[in-house]
């Protein structure tokens, strides 16, 4: 162990104090949907646990995770595989049932994607040719490509995005070349192209790689009312209970739309949807708010670690985090297309919330130690 009042004195406590805030958020918009108060009190408890964890991430010094991070990497890939051999759940094998809970080893697999990638980039740090050729990022990319593509299986595709977040946040803050970002934002027009291609000419072979139900969510997105009760209802209802909520929103004890199930998965995916119904505009943007200044304060982090590990791992969070809320959000107003993304510290769930605080303990954990480091 590793603490000392010195660094007692340097934990970010506002972002402390934001946690709690987001924490009465979630409790008010799990109890306001239809899963009702008895989900929001469990929610309390996995809060506790996520303090606890966060706490308990303190104690060490963060360099114990870069001496790790392949470690952690390779275990989070055996559990990828491993979930396969699971019972589906909602026509996805993305989760362990361990009996009072259930493990979605893609949301630890997160965290352990961003150390490996900051372990592998800090080694680097001193190398002033270190991405300038084109094939030298494709070590990085795969060790994101890799737990990316297995969550894709799953299938989980909201969740595979999020890597991709991470990934760009990484790779701007290590340096990468405009002429890089270029040969990517080609190759991914060209796939972009080449799918628009086969829709037109070769639907059956389309289909083979986009999903029917994939397809139908970017169609029913674009135009809920082509079947407003049916595919497009959960997004329609969604717009209804936000506009709904005004500025001020119904109250927190007024029964609404979403305590009456009409608005799916409210406690979850479309909690914003509550918290805009229940709390109305200015609710919601407190709530937006909160988020910006996390954010903030985690790029001020960054931007202050005396190591590259560090900058590198708090950045990769920022992306994670940043592309979750943006994706989440955006998709109960119609800005994005519908993804099982929950978010952050606020949707039910109690691997994803214990893993966002231990996520969070290691960014306080940076943030606390700012003495120079140097790794073998």
């Amino acid at each position: 162990m590793d603490l000392e009042k010195r660094h007692l004195k340097t934990v970010d406590w506002t972002i402390i104090m934001i946690m709690a805030g987001l924490g009465v958020f979630s409790y008010l918009g799990i109890a306001g949907s239809a899963a009702g108060v008895d989900k929001a009190q469990q929610q309390v408890i996995w809060y506790i646990v996520g303090f606890i964890v966060l706490g308990g991430t303190l104690l060490f010094d963060y360099r114990l995770f870069f001496n790790l991070s392949y470690g952690m990497y390779a275990i989070g890939i055996i559990l990828l595989i491993g979930v396969f051999q699971t019972k589906p759940i909602n026509n996805a094998t993305s989760w362990y049932d361990l009996g009072p809970i259930l493990l979605q080893p893609s949301e630890p697999m997160k965290l352990f994607t961003i150390l490996a990638v900051a372990r592998f980039m800090a080694k680097r740090a001193d190398d002033p040719d270190r991405f300038y050729y084109f094939y030298k990022l494709i070590p990085v990319a795969a060790l994101v490509g890799v737990p990316l593509l297995l969550i894709l299986l799953q299938p989980d595709l909201g969740t595979a995005l999020v890597y991709t977040g991470m990934l760009a946040t990484m790779m701007i803050v290590g340096g990468i070349r405009l002429k890089h970002v270029l040969y990517v934002a080609g190759l991914v027009g060209g796939f972009f192209a080449g799918m628009t291609l086969l829709y037109q000419y070769k639907q059956d072979i389309f289909f083979k790689i986009i999903k029917p139900y994939q397809w139908d969510r970017i169609v029913f997105w674009m135009d809920p009312d082509l079947d407003a009760m049916g595919k497009g209802f959960q997004l329609k209802q969604a717009l209804i209970a936000i506009g709904s909520g005004q500025l001020f929103g119904k109250g927190i004890n007024t029964p609404t739309q979403a305590s009456f199930g009409w608005v799916p998965v409210g406690e979850s995916d479309f909690i914003f949807t509550v918290i805009a119904e229940k709390l109305g505009f200015v609710g919601a943007g407190l709530l937006m708010i909160l988020f910006f200044f996390l954010i903030y304060r985690m790029i001020r982090i960054a931007m202050e670690a005396k190591d590259p590990f560090g900058s590198y791992v708090v950045s990769g969070v920022v992306g994670m985090l940043t592309f979750q809320i943006f994706e989440n959000i955006g998709m109960t107003i119609q800005l994005m297309p519908i993804t099982g993304i929950p978010l952050p510290f606020i949707s039910y769930g109690g691997s994803s919330l214990v893993t966002n605080f231990l996520i969070i303990g290691v960014v306080l954990n940076i943030g606390m130690r700012k003495d120079k480091l140097r790794f073998d």
